[in-house]
This record gives structure tokens, C-alpha cells and sequence, in this order.
């Protein structure tokens, strides 16, 4: 798949659920509507669907939320998945989660063939901590993350930048991730579901304070995701930056996105979206489902919309549905 613009599509983040257990102020409102079950794509119908981009050219493909690991059944689909990994259809498959169900699920990730995993930890603040996600624990956190790194998972810490609230933790981040050999993702706050726009913090400034007490070495570093990665010289751990919103990427965008409706968004930045739920029920046959997969990528926009001529734009819906 390669859009208008020459860049090839081979990257797709799947959002199986909009539920959550927690309720992380950036993300969604506390009082959320989640989509009717019965609109929800059954595991089976995201397996065919995924197995319709990997024969359209998908190499990657992780799973997000909401919170991946509390939908019923999911190491269904993730085995299903491995097993592409496994006959070699599939370079990997990964997950974002918030680590509250991964004390119970990382043999079965490794098992699976999941190599490694996204942990979203804002704040190594106990009070902090429950905060920010309205009622979250964060030792239920901890022992997921270390039951996953237990596992042989390789974990990536990601922490959403929110100034006033964890900018003052950045150094202790740096210094627990390399303790337990974690990377670390510090990631720029985007204007979701009517978010202020005002607690915008530009990553080059971190940067710049973190190297006031850490040496950053640029390394060529790089996983399906657009963060630009440094390795620290005292840790020997990496550190990656995502710059959504003071330093565009679009130009070498290869992803997209689909919800757990079927919805197809070729930008996260973007409203628009394609319904492939439809097509995906109305046959067995995955040829007219193919095709509009087709056209949805040659419209693939140049670049996200947070950002206009004068101000920065907000989307209307909430990062639980098509995931970070």
C-alpha cells in the first residue's frame, strides 16, 4: 500500500476495545460512553481484518485501546496473530496497555510471540498516580511491568508530557527505567476530545533540561513508531521523543489506524474515517473489502490537522478510541 504521496503503508495500530479500567484525564472523560457491544467487530472479524492489511502489505501490527487486555478473550486474537509472526507473514505484533492485567497475561504475551510491549506510567507518584487516572493503583502497575520484563517482554516506559503535573519527573523516570533497563518515550500532549490546549510542552525543551544531568547520544534506533530515540551514556537505556505537535514526522508517516467498530482512520489527526465493518460483514469475500482499503489509502492525508494557520485544533473524539 502506498499513498499519493509515496509513502508506503505498512504499519497498522488496531484498537480492539474503547473500554478502559482507568480514566487518565488526557485520554477520556470520566463519565465516557463506550460504544455498544453489539457495534463492537468480534475477535474473529478483527483477525480476518488484520489478515486482510497483512496480505495488502501490513508488516506490523499493535494492538491498543482503550485498554487492550481487558477485552474477553483477547489472547484469542494475539495467538491468532502470532501465528503470522510465526510463518513469517508478520514482522511482529506489540501492544500498548496501561499494565493493570499484565501480572496475568505476560506468559501468555511471550508464549504468544509478543516480544515486546508499550507501558503508558505518567508518574512513579502513588498519589499522583491515582490522580491523574481518577482511581488507579499504581502498585498494580509495578507488578504487571515486572511480571512482563519476568516474562523475557522488553518494555518501553511511555510517558505523556504534562506540564505543571510531571514535568518535575523526568530525571526520576530516566533514572527508574535504567535502573530496571526499560527504555523510556517521553510523548508531546495532543489535542484530543476538547483537551486544553495549553499545557502544550515542546519535547526540545525536556531534551534540553535532561541533558543538563544526562549525556543523550543520537542513535539510529528505530521501532514502527515515529519517536526519534537517544541513547543515555549513564544508563545505557534509550530515550525517544514524539513530536506530534513541534516537530511534524507526517512526511515518513507509514501508519494507520483501526477501531474496534472497524473504522478506519488514516490519520489520527484527522476526523475522517472509513467504515470497513460494513463491507467486512456483508461478505465472506474479502475483495470489495480490499478495495476500499484501496481507496482509503490514496486518500491518506499529507499531514494531521492539530496544528492550523493560527491556532491548534482539537478533535472532537478521545484517545480511547483509535489508541495513541
Amino acid at each position: 500500500m502506498i499513498d499519493r504521496f509515496g509513502r508506503k503503508i505498512t504499519y497498522l495500530r488496531l484498537s480492539v476495545t474503547d473500554r478502559c479500567d482507568l480514566r487518565c484525564v488526557y485520554c477520556m472523560a470520566e463519565d465516557v460512553t463506550f460504544k455498544p457491544r453489539a457495534e463492537l467487530l468480534t475477535l474473529e472479524e478483527l483477525g480476518r481484518l488484520c489478515e486482510a492489511f497483512v496480505r495488502k502489505g501490513v508488516r506490523k501490527i499493535r494492538l491498543t485501546g482503550g485498554e487492550p487486555l481487558v477485552r474477553r478473550n483477547i489472547m484469542s486474537l494475539i495467538d491468532r496473530l502470532g501465528a503470522l509472526v510465526a510463518d513469517g507473514r508478520l514482522d511482529e505484533v506489540t501492544l500498548t496497555t496501561n499494565g493493570t492485567q499484565l501480572a496475568k497475561h505476560a506468559d501468555g504475551l511471550a508464549t504468544a510471540g509478543v516480544r515486546r510491549i508499550n507501558v503508558s506510567l505518567d508518574t512513579l507518584d502513588p498519589t499522583r498516580f491515582t490522580s491523574l487516572t481518577r482511581h488507579g493503583r499504581l502498585e498494580q502497575v509495578m507488578e504487571g511491568i515486572f511480571a512482563a520484563k519476568a516474562a523475557g517482554l522488553a518494555v518501553r516506559i511511555n510517558t505523556v508530557t504534562l506540564p505543571g503535573i510531571n514535568d518535575h519527573e523526568f530525571d526520576d523516570l530516566v533514572a527508574w527505567c535504567g535502573l530496571h533497563g526499560f527504555d523510556l518515550c517521553l510523548i508531546e500532549r495532543m489535542p484530543m476530545a476538547g483537551d486544553s490546549t495549553s499545557r502544550h510542552l515542546a519535547l526540545s525543551q525536556v531534551r534540553s533540561d535532561l541533558e543538563r544531568r544526562w549525556t543523550l547520544v543520537d542513535c539510529d534506533w528505530q521501532t514502527a513508531g515515529p519517536a526519534r530515540y537517544a541513547t543515555i551514556a549513564e544508563t545505557q537505556c534509550r530515550i525517544g521523543f514524539i513530536t506530534p505537535m513541534s516537530a511534524c514526522f507526517c512526511d515518513g508517516c507509514d501508519r494507520i489506524r483501526v477501531t474496534c467498530t472497524g473504522a478506519l482512520y488514516t490519520c489520527l489527526g484527522q476526523e475522517d474515517a472509513i467504515d470497513l465493518g460494513t463491507p467486512l460483514r456483508a461478505s465472506e469475500s474479502d475483495h470489495h473489502l480490499e478495495r476500499i482499503i484501496d481507496s482509503a489509502i490514496s486518500a491518506k492525508p499529507e499531514r494531521h490537522g492539530f496544528v492550523g494557520d493560527v491556532q491548534i485544533n482539537r478533535l472532537a473524539r478521545g484517545m480511547n478510541i483509535t489508541g495513541g
